[in-house]
């Protein structure tokens, strides 16, 4: 089990480790998207890009960048991932809705 700190809500989440961001914020209540993201995602697929987090600490307890996000978010700063996309492999910081 690790935990994951969420930074805006104040929050820290006990998961499974390989657990994904995305269904660990959603199911923990956490907002993720903006009213854009909330109209259009995609529903975890990596194809919207809409459910974008920076990580604040931690990116070496998570899954390295997959080809969808480096597509999605080659503008975007390397702290910058994919909710949908990352996976937890130990304790971590996130920041929600960054941009």
């Amino acid at each position: 089990m690790s935990r994951i700190r969420f930074v805006n809500e104040d929050q820290e989440i006990e998961v499974t480790e390989e657990d994904d961001l995305r269904s660990v914020a959603l199911d923990s209540k956490i907002d993720l998207y903006t009213f854009k993201g909330k109209l259009m995602n995609c529903g975890g697929y990596g194809q919207c890009g809409t459910c974008i987090i920076e990580v604040v600490e931690g990116m070496d307890n998570l899954s390295p960048r997959t080809p969808v996000e480096n597509v999605k978010l080659k503008r975007k700063p390397e702290t910058f991932r994919l909710a949908c996309q990352t996976l937890v492999l130990g304790p971590a910081s996130i920041k929600t809705k960054p941009l």
